[in-house]
């Protein structure tokens, strides 16, 4: 069975930087993609970035230039935030996909404030 498990969140000031990370425990074997989510105070949930056991990589729009998804092995990827915005306030999640499977972690906690 499948688990995601996310860590690496918490608070910090505009401007600043923070790598979330996310680890996965189970049979992975096959075409997959590990993606970050967030989820704003009051909004619906919505693609960060993604990035496919090939290694292609997307970002939504709002990200682009600031975050960095990678992957350190096919269990560990990670998401370097830079130049962080009170917009991206939210909690974070991450997401383990492939044909048949789908697998949330619990989400971590993110909060951009002065």
């Amino acid at each position: 069975q499948v688990q995601v498990v996310e860590s690496g969140g918490g608070l910090v000031q505009p401007g600043g930087s923070l790598r979330l990370s996310c680890v996965v425990s189970g049979s992975i074997s096959g075409f997959y993609t590990m993606a970050w989510y967030r989820q704003a105070p009051g909004k619906q949930r919505e693609l960060i970035a993604d990035i496919s056991s090939g290694g292609s990589e997307i970002y939504t729009d709002s990200v682009k230039g600031r975050f960095t998804i990678s992957r350190d092995n096919a269990r560990n990827v990670n998401l370097q935030m830079n130049s962080l915005k009170p917009e991206d306030t939210g909690v974070y999640y991450c997401n383990f996909a492939r044909l048949g499977t789908n697998v949330w972690g619990k989400g971590i906690l993110v909060t951009v404030s002065s």
